[in-house]
């Protein structure tokens, strides 16, 4: 994988994929199955070029040309695979969230835009933020029973086991939460603040009706 390691590093001009509850988070893997023509021909070009695609939801407008989030998250194709029926199978690997910029109009099927990245420029260094140990267990207490309420199910012991950054980013790009909450997720500032809305939306969502109201809800 190419290495980042100051914000000149990155592409300017980046293509984007607009998908709402698809989130990729910097040192997160995203697999991919592309089949729509105009994202087959994205991926080509990545691939003949840089191999970098920013993910980024949509925030209304037309279903045709919807607008675009604030931020996205950009991430190298680290995996390819292309299967007989002409679908391509790939794997995105996070590098660093942007500001989206100016969109370009340059005749191609997919949209391309300038990425901003100076507010984060900690995603390219190592964020080894620590929970205390009351706040590890308010999250253990929620993340349980949120996932007993949907009947899902993880492997505790290589949860406990995990590196908080890794379980986070892997809980937030995968348990299924609504495209605003995603983008919640996406925008917080750094780990600690991802930690805390990630503990702030399982207690919400997992809340019962007799439950007390949270004081965020």
């Amino acid at each position: 994988m190419a290495s980042y390691r100051q914000l000149s590093d990155l592409p300017q001009l980046i293509p984007v994929f607009p998908l709402d509850g698809a989130l990729l988070l910097p040192g997160g893997e995203l697999p991919l199955q592309i089949f729509e023509p105009r994202y087959l021909n994205m991926v080509d070009d990545a691939m003949a070029g840089d191999r970098v695609i920013g993910m980024i939801q949509t925030r209304g407008g037309s279903r045709s040309r919807p607008k675009l989030a604030q931020v996205g998250c950009v991430g190298r194709i680290t995996s390819y695979a292309e299967t007989s029926d002409g679908r391509y199978l790939i794997t995105l690997t996070g590098v660093c969230r942007f500001q989206a910029g100016e969109e370009l109009d340059l005749r191609l099927p997919y949209r391309q835009l300038r990425a901003n990245y100076e507010r984060f420029g900690d995603d390219l260094g190592d964020d080894e933020a620590v929970a205390s140990e009351a706040a590890r267990s308010r999250f253990a207490t929620a993340l349980k029973r949120y996932l007993n309420q949907r009947e899902l199910d993880i492997d505790w012991e290589t949860a406990h086991e995990a590196p908080l950054e890794a379980l986070v980013n892997s809980l937030c790009m995968g348990l299924p939460f609504e495209p605003a909450e995603k983008q919640a997720f996406l925008e917080a500032p750094d780990l600690a603040g991802r930690f805390e809305v990630l503990t702030t939306l399982l207690e919400i969502d997992a809340s019962d009706p007799d439950d007390e109201p949270h004081p965020l809800q």
